[in-house]
């Protein structure tokens, strides 16, 4: 380069940073809020300003930590939702005249900009007038618009957005995928019958998500509002009542990264029992021992595969009003529940109770609750009644420790009965009064994690009694990082209606953004007497390639298949049995999901980061990372349009027709199945139906390779162990498959598995997209005998064994 040349280019530099610093002082923050010193601590920095302090903390490089503790207040460390402890890190400073910005020297970029290296999330603190930014690689993620405030109503702090950014998060709503424009208030509440739009429903999240890569976390379990620029004037607002002025701000390079770190931060799903991804029996309710036992007897005489069994509230009384809070089997209906929970687990059928925090004033406990001073109270100290659908209440105060013990104790006796799994119902709570006092604070403090706490209670109780046991804990309402506790949430009592079912896939994608992986619907819809074959059917197809497949309902319209029409029961007992055999691939989901995070449903912009149009798509998605679903969503619809990523070459899971990526074609739909679709490249495990998950094995296997000329290399990864433990040592075995293509020759590799327990398997190898045979196969050098070649379906199927832990298959095609 020229003298001329560099001399150019530093004016550039020089001119490029000046802009950038106009810009960021153009955007001032609270004008009367000044500086007056600042001390860089082990982890972080401490800011001193005339009205308060500033604590920033790091948790990693990609997580920082922001608490504002105004003059006369007292720092509150309690958090509700973290895990993760901070980082100790040296940080560093750089001064000009009325700009400090402070980095990491752990964590050093690639990026450099006039000898200042820039680290994953700086800090950047303008002196006057003040304000705090937070910048990644020399970009700026977010900063405080107007920083902390107080008005007689609200605490608020308010942040500056760039004009594109996408929004996401605030929990479960229906509201289309951004979420941008609307002003979202923190208060957990159920909403009945809902169909398009749902403002406020059971999980209320004080979380952000942009399309820029980054999550702001406000670490508060207060009730208040998040304002996602409702005043188009590229604002983000959180207002609470009272409580932490915390936030973490958690970045990303990928969406991946971007929640494996909030996941870090706020805890990961344990991996759930395997028979949680098996076929349940629900609704509301079953009414006696006998009408248990006649509706598991119709799904096997069907040979229906089913797991479980969820009774709903008539298990401990006859009525649905003023029994509430019995907790015990009502033995007019009930009158032998161990033979009953017996029986069934014989069956391979587990038994789920619902259970609820309310105890009523005409409930067997009443007395026993009030004597022993587990309800929360009025600001006498007595037990807190008040009346709602159920009855006369009083509320189990679950943050005394003598009312948690009370609650476990119930728990523990009934699955000491075999009771294998539990349903924490209303748990907003669902009518909580404001004056209501809870030992550690009002009603508003802690009403958005109460459900949070009570699946806490229950994780906490089974990591004491039954250490070896994977709960099975079913919510309707939660907070920020309730996955951690193995909480397993649904959206609700929506609609059964198509207005009910359209907005599944928004509501469970954007909790997966959140950390919450495992959100799923009342399949078939929940409240109504509409009984449409159609709307079942698709449905139940949809519920196959979610986290739980539970069809539950009002009884005056049954949910389970095994009481439907003879076309209605086999469409449904199709869909049911292909969620059977695509247990290897969703277990292995979920065991993905518990070490790093990920959600089993993601959306669509997880595949093309660089395509704006996908950040909006809720209407198809991806079931893991091979396999692309798309829902039907309308009465009597013949076509749907399919977008495919344009990474690989995509295969119908049906027939096994090609779509070019990056394409949009128009589907023809059938009856028989919505349309799904396998990535170029992928591997798909799948075994034969088995009637339930006690009869799982993967001693046979199919997986199936889906050729794809453009897809060079690939990998999959089929996870295995003996679906309940905790402790899995010896216990589990994990199948690594890869394919590379090299020119005309293809080598399919079963590597890199360790093998426990006497897992055996044989594998039965089908490759798709295959024209014609190849020349040449051979395993390990020997030659491979071919079991079936389909010419008209383009399949090739070949069978290998595996029995050893050092035995690896390396299958060669030429063509």
């Amino acid at each position: 380069m020229s003298k001329l040349a560099k001399i150019i280019s530093l004016k550039f530099l020089l001119f490029t940073l000046h802009s950038s610093l106009f810009t960021f002082f153009t955007f001032s923050q609270n004008p009367n809020r000044k500086y007056i010193s600042h001390e860089i601590t082990p982890t972080g920095v401490e800011i001193q300003v005339n009205d308060g302090k500033y604590i920033i903390s790091y948790y990693s490089e990609k997580i920082v930590e922001t608490t504002f503790i105004p003059q006369g207040e007292v720092y509150q460390k309690e958090s509700h939702a973290i895990i993760k402890n901070y980082k100790k890190l040296k940080l560093k400073s750089t001064q000009s005249s009325n700009l400090i910005s402070f980095y990491s020297e752990n964590y050093k970029t690639n990026t450099q900009a006039m000898g200042n290296i820039q680290s994953e999330i700086d800090i950047y603190l303008q002196l006057s007038p003040f304000k705090l930014a937070f910048h990644s690689n020399g970009k700026e993620i977010i900063s405080e618009k107007s920083g902390y405030s107080k008005t007689d109503e609200f605490e608020s702090i308010e942040f500056n957005l760039t004009e594109k950014e996408v929004l996401y998060g605030g929990g479960a709503r229906a509201l289309g995928m951004n979420r941008r424009g609307n002003r979202l208030q923190l208060y957990n509440r159920a909403h009945y019958g809902y169909e398009n739009r749902s403002e406020l429903m059971n999980f209320t999240m004080p979380i952000v998500i942009s399309s820029n890569k980054y999550m702001i976390h406000f670490d508060n379990a207060s009730t208040g509002y998040l304002d996602l620029d409702s005043k188009k004037d590229n604002t983000l607002k959180y207002e609470t009542t009272s409580g932490r002025k915390t936030y973490q701000i958690i970045a990303g390079d990928s969406w991946e990264e971007l929640i494996e770190n909030y996941t870090e931060l706020t805890g990961r799903q344990p991996l759930p029992p395997r028979w949680a991804l098996g076929n349940f029996s629900s609704r509301f309710g079953y009414h006696s021992q006998a009408e248990v036992m006649k509706t598991i007897a119709a799904f096997k005489r069907d040979s229906i595969p089913v797991d479980a069994i969820i009774l709903d509230l008539y298990w401990f009384g006859k009525e649905i009003q003023g029994t509430m809070g019995n907790l015990d089997f009502y033995r007019d209906s009930f009158p032998d529940p161990q033979k009953m929970i017996n029986d069934l687990k014989a069956q391979g059928v587990k038994t789920v109770l619902i259970t609820e925090p309310f105890i009523l004033t005409t409930s067997s406990k009443w007395n026993e609750a009030v004597e022993k001073k587990i309800l929360a109270t009025d600001n006498l100290g007595n037990p807190f009644k008040y009346d709602f659908y159920f009855g006369n209440t009083g509320l189990i105060d679950i943050y005394k420790p003598t009312a948690n013990q009370w609650f476990w104790d119930i728990y523990k006796n009934l699955k000491n009965m075999g009771v294998a799994g539990f349903w924490g119902d209303l748990g907003e709570p669902e009518v909580h009064p404001e004056d209501l006092l809870h030992k550690y604070g009002a009603a508003n403090e802690v009403h958005n994690i109460y459900g949070h706490d009570w699946a806490r209670l229950i994780s906490d109780g089974f990591k004491r009694d039954f250490p070896n046991e994977r709960p099975f804990i079913l919510m309707r309402a939660g907070y920020s990082g309730s996955q951690k506790f193995g909480m397993i949430p649904w959206s609700g009592d929506v609609n059964r209606t198509w207005g009910g079912l359209r907005p599944q896939t928004e509501i469970s994608l954007q909790m997966g953004l959140q950390g919450i992986g495992y959100m799923h619907s009342d399949l078939g819809g929940f409240a109504g007497n509409n009984d449409e074959p159609e709307l079942y059917v698709r449905w139940l197809q949809y519920g196959v390639f979610n986290p739980i497949f539970r069809p539950h309902a009002q009884e005056d319209v049954a949910s389970e298949p095994v009481f439907k029409d003879a076309n209605t029961k086999r469409l449904a007992k199709k869909a049911i049995e292909l969620r059977y055999q695509l247990l290897p691939y969703n277990y292995s989901l979920a065991y993905e999901n518990s070490t790093k995070g990920l959600p089993l449903m993601r959306p669509m912009f997880f595949e093309e980061e660089d395509n704006e149009k996908l950040l909006t798509v809720e209407d198809q998605y991806l079931w893991g990372n091979n396999l692309l679903v798309a829902p039907v969503f309308a009465k009597g619809q013949q076509t749907r349009e399919v977008y495919f990523p344009k990474n690989n070459s995509w295969f119908d899971f049906y027939t096994g027709k090609k779509f070019e990526a990056g394409t949009t074609a128009t589907v023809n739909l059938t009856m028989e199945n919505i349309p799904v679709f396998v990535r170029g490249g992928a591997f798909i495990p799948m075994v034969k139906t088995v009637q339930t998950t006690d009869n799982y094995n993967l001693k046979e296997v199919e997986v199936h390779f889906y050729y794809d000329e453009k897809t060079l290399k690939s990998e999959s990864r089929v996870y295995n162990d003996d679906g309940l433990s905790v402790n899995l040592e010896n216990k589990c075995q994990e199948l690594i498959f890869k394919s590379e293509l090299i020119k005309n020759e293809l080598v399919i590799s079963l590597v890199d598995f360790e093998l426990y327990d006497n897992f055996q398997n044989k594998v039965t190898l089908i490759i798709h997209n295959v024209s014609s045979l190849p020349k040449k196969i051979t395993n390990n050098g020997e030659k491979v005998t071919i079991v079936e070649f389909n010419k008209e379906n383009r399949t090739l199927k070949l069978d290998f064994r595996v029995r050893e832990s050092t035995q690896s298959g390396n299958i060669k095609l030429k063509f």
